[in-house]
C-alpha cells in the first residue's frame, strides 16, 4: 500500500470530523493506514537492498535469487494492531530489521509495557489498561513475557564492577510481602540496599538483595559479593543497627568506621516523646548530633538529659547508650557529617520504591520485587545528576 494524496485527504477529513481520539484511531482510520504504508514501503526498501535490484529490474534475472509475493502478518503497535503484507524472497533468506521475523510488536510498545510495570501496575491492570487506552486485546502471560525481559539487566546491573573506594556506604533493609513459590504462603521478605557515595560525591546503588528477613548473617553475604566486585575500602558505613552488623563489616572490611543511622535514631527517640513535645525536642536534639565538635555535643546531650531526663528518659538512653557509634562522624569535616545526618538520598529512595511498590502489596515472587525495585531505581537514579553538595 503506497503512502498516497488519497490517504492524506482522507486524514484531514478525518481530524476535521473526529471529536475523540478514537475516532481517529478506529479500525480503518487514515492513521493506521499511513503507518501500514510506510512499513510496507520500507520492508520493499529492505527487499530491494537485501537483492541488489529494484522491483521488476531485469538485472534481477538469472540472479539466483528474486521476490515471491508476501505473507500476511499482524503486529501490536503503540497505535493498535495492523495488519501488514510482509515481501518475501524465493530461497526464503530475506531478514526483514523493521518488523523482525518472529516478532509481532513494533516501537515503543514494550516500552510502554514496562514503564507500567515500572509504576508498580500488575500485570492484569496493564492488560486493561492496554486495551481501554490502545485498542489491543493482550494476555496477563504476555505482559509477564515482556517484563521477564529486564531480568537479564538486572542480572547485568547486579554483577557489574563497582569502584574500588566508597567514603560512605548507607546499609539499610524494606521490608515487603512476598509469595512462597514452593509452600505458597505469603512470607515478610527484606529488600538490602546498599547506597554509595563515591570520591566525586555521587550516588549510586550498588545492588538489591531479597531474604527472608533482616539479619547480620545476610548481610555478611551482601558484604563479601561488595568486595568481589572489586570494592577494596569503605571509610564509613552507615547502618540502623550496630549490634550484628559489626562483626560482620569487621570481616569484609576491617578498617572500616561504623557510623549509626542518625535518622533512625531520631525516630526511635522520637516515639517516646509526646506529639505536643516533639518540635521542641527535636530542635533541642538537634543541637547535639548538629554540633560543631563530639565535646560541644556530648556537653548538649547532658543539658538536654538535665532538662527533660526524668520524663522522657528512655527517649535519651538509647543516644547515651549507643554514643561511640554516634559520634564517629565528628572526626570528619561539616559537610561529610551533614550528608550523615541528613541522608536525603536515602530517604528519597525508600520513599520512591514505597510509592511505587504500594499498589503490589503482595509481590508473586522474589523476582517480580526485584524487577520492580530496579526499574524504580532507574528512574530514580536519572535525578542523580549532581554531587553531593560540598
Amino acid at each position: 500500500m503506497p503512502l498516497t494524496d488519497e490517504l492524506f485527504d482522507k486524514f484531514k477529513k478525518d481530524r476535521a470530523s473526529a471529536k475523540t481520539y478514537k475516532d481517529l484511531m478506529g479500525k480503518d482510520c487514515p492513521i493506521k493506514q499511513m503507518i501500514k504504508a510506510a512499513l510496507e514501503t520500507m520492508l520493499e526498501e529492505e527487499m530491494t537492498d537485501y537483492l541488489g535490484y529494484s522491483k521488476h529490474s531485469p538485472a534481477g534475472r538469472n540472479s539466483g535469487n528474486s521476490r515471491n509475493g508476501s505473507y500476511p502478518k499482524t503486529i501490536t503497535t503503540d497505535n493498535g494492531n495492523i495488519p501488514l503484507n510482509i515481501p518475501r524472497d524465493r530461497n526464503g533468506e530475506f531478514e526483514p530489521i523493521i518488523v523482525p521475523k518472529h516478532e509481532s510488536r513494533l516501537g515503543e510498545f514494550e516500552d510502554i509495557i514496562i514503564s507500567m510495570y515500572a509504576k508498580g501496575m500488575t500485570t492484569r491492570d496493564i492488560q486493561k489498561h492496554i486495551e481501554e487506552i490502545y485498542g489491543v486485546q493482550i494476555s496477563p502471560v504476555l505482559v509477564s513475557q515482556i517484563t521477564e525481559k529486564i531480568q537479564s539487566l538486572v542480572l547485568e546491573w547486579q554483577n557489574r564492577t563497582l569502584e574500588a573506594v566508597y567514603p560512605i556506604i548507607f546499609f539499610d533493609a524494606i521490608h515487603y510481602k512476598v509469595r512462597d513459590e514452593s509452600s505458597k504462603k505469603v512470607l515478610p521478605k527484606a529488600a538490602y540496599k546498599c547506597l554509595g557515595v563515591n570520591l566525586e560525591g555521587r550516588k549510586d546503588l550498588l545492588g538489591l538483595w531479597i531474604g527472608e528477613a533482616e539479619s547480620s548473617t545476610f548481610w555478611l553475604n551482601v558484604l563479601i559479593e561488595i568486595k568481589n566486585r572489586r570494592v577494596k575500602v569503605i571509610c564509613i558505613a552507615c547502618a540502623e543497627e550496630i549490634t550484628d552488623f559489626l562483626d560482620k563489616i569487621d570481616l569484609a572490611f576491617p578498617e572500616c568506621q561504623l557510623q549509626l543511622c542518625v535518622v533512625h535514631q531520631i525516630r526511635n527517640s522520637m516515639k517516646y516523646v509526646a506529639s505536643k513535645d516533639q518540635k521542641a525536642f527535636a530542635r533541642d536534639l538537634k543541637s547535639v548530633y548538629a554540633a560543631p565538635t563530639e565535646e560541644v555535643a556530648r556537653h548538649n546531650l547532658e543539658t538536654l538529659e538535665e532538662i527533660c531526663g526524668k520524663k522522657y528518659l528512655l527517649a535519651l538512653k538509647s543516644w547515651k547508650n549507643n554514643w561511640p557509634h554516634l559520634s564517629v562522624f565528628f572526626k570528619y569535616p561539616q559537610e561529610i557529617r551533614t550528608m550523615i545526618y541528613t541522608t536525603n538520598a536515602v530517604e528519597a529512595s525508600h520513599h520512591q520504591f514505597r510509592k511505587v511498590t504500594k499498589p503490589n502489596s503482595i509481590f508473586p515472587n522474589d523476582d517480580a520485587l526485584k524487577k520492580s525495585l530496579f526499574l524504580d531505581y532507574r528512574d530514580l537514579s536519572k535525578k542523580w545528576t549532581m554531587p553531593v553538595r560540598n
